[in-house]
């Protein structure tokens, strides 16, 4: 495992450190099941073909951003202050970990076997999200993946709206689901690879 302490999320230079490597922000992707029609889902094919990209040109793929991840970025200084004020911790912030053939850009590593990851949310959705208590379905695979990558045991996963109170939900490691992820993450690279190979004899 390495931890790239010094690079800054967002930067070039993080974008080239990770440059065709899954990371854990697409998991949901790489680990998703067939469609209903029994085909491949349309979500893991293009970040499969994003990243053959990336391994081919050495170019890093659009780094997409909207208004709402813009805003979360912007906030999510505060939300981390928040955070430690809460728990009385400091979150030590890197750029990215990779672990074998996957990485992650976690939003905060907690003491020796912590991490916080933060979402912005729009206020209908943190109301849902306060309601429920619980961790976002959608959210768990990232979660469980930055466990898996950093080998940490625990995550804190923080929902935040500016005007709403934070909902902070403590998600410990399931081996089994990292287990059944680390198989689909495996297929997945070597399905990269044998693109990549196809692609390049062309």
């Amino acid at each position: 495992m390495k931890v790239y302490a010094d690079i800054v999320q967002g930067t070039p230079e993080w974008l080239m450190i990770k440059l065709g490597v899954p990371s854990a922000s697409m998991f949901k992707d790489v680990c998703a099941e067939k469609g209903p029609r029994g085909g491949e889902s349309i979500g893991r094919r293009v970040y499969m073909n994003k990243l053959a990209g990336e391994i081919i040109t050495r170019e890093p793929m659009d780094n997409f951003t909207n208004f709402h991840m813009d805003r979360g970025s912007e906030r999510e200084s505060e939300d981390r202050d928040l955070y430690a004020f809460l728990k009385d911790v400091e979150p030590v912030q890197v750029g990215f970990i990779r672990n074998g053939n996957c990485g992650c850009s976690p939003d905060g590593l907690i003491s020796h076997d912590g991490m916080w990851e933060n979402k912005s949310a729009l206020a209908h959705i943190q109301i849902e999200r306060l309601l429920s208590g619980v961790l976002p379905p959608e959210h768990k695979p990232q979660c469980q993946g930055q466990l898996m990558v950093a080998q940490r045991q625990w995550v804190d996963f923080q929902s935040s709206c500016r005007g709403l109170p934070p909902l902070i939900v403590r998600v410990d490691r399931d081996e089994r689901y990292i287990a059944a992820m680390k198989i689909s993450i495996n297929e997945f690279v070597d399905e990269l690879d044998e693109l990549v190979t196809k692609i390049r004899g062309m």
